[in-house]
């Protein structure tokens, strides 16, 4: 009877004891699939950050100036700068004077400062000259020869002040600033074009 009992109970001990080691390796493979779970969040978040980190520094980078050739000159500018010109000059180069002019305008309002406030400016005057606007032309082209005198645009645009004048029908302002050019940028192509003129003119 004794060792019926006892046989009973080291079999019920064994059941116990199997039925506990399912138990264990249910719960090792519960965490194990936790465990698998966390490393492919972890994953994720990691990628995400990367992407995070990525994109601001993408939107960083457009924030920072940039060097940038400009006529010659090597120049910081900021990325929006160089889009607000760039988009003047595409509409100045199509030949839509009047849209050029009014983004022009608007860029050398907003950045009087940038490296391209010069060009800005110069085919600011170009485009009120494209229009027959002879007047705007002049003033626009004055602020070139008289703030930027070191630009490459400076000697152009007295002579296009020059040829405003003429188109106003003024020759002894226009002879007037064509014998300026001459004096402040000998050597200049633009300096033998009012040379030129200046002969035409007598």
């Amino acid at each position: 009877m004794s060792a019926k009992i006892d046989a009973k109970s080291d079999k019920s001990t064994a059941i116990d004891m199997l039925n506990q080691h399912e138990q264990t390796e249910q719960g090792i493979a519960r965490l194990y699939g936790q465990l698998e779970e966390l490393k492919h969040e972890l994953e994720a978040a990691r990628k995400d950050q990367k992407s995070l980190y990525a994109d601001l520094d993408a939107r960083i980078k457009k924030l920072e100036p940039q060097q940038t050739n400009i006529d010659g000159k090597i120049a910081d500018v900021l990325p929006i700068e160089k889009l607000n010109f760039d988009a003047a000059w595409d509409l100045f180069k199509s030949g839509d004077y009047k849209g050029a002019s009014d983004a022009l305008a608007d860029f050398v309002r907003r950045y009087p400062a940038s490296a391209y406030a010069p060009g800005a400016q110069y085919w600011l005057g170009s485009a009120y000259y494209a229009q027959r606007d002879y007047k705007g032309a002049i003033a626009a082209q004055e602020v070139v020869a008289r703030n930027y005198k070191d630009s490459v645009q400076a000697p152009d645009a007295m002579l296009n002040i020059a040829s405003s004048y003429t188109g106003l029908n003024d020759k002894k302002a226009a002879k007037k600033i064509l014998q300026q050019l001459i004096s402040a940028f000998p050597a200049s192509p633009a300096a033998q074009e009012a040379r030129n003129r200046l002969a035409a003119l007598k």
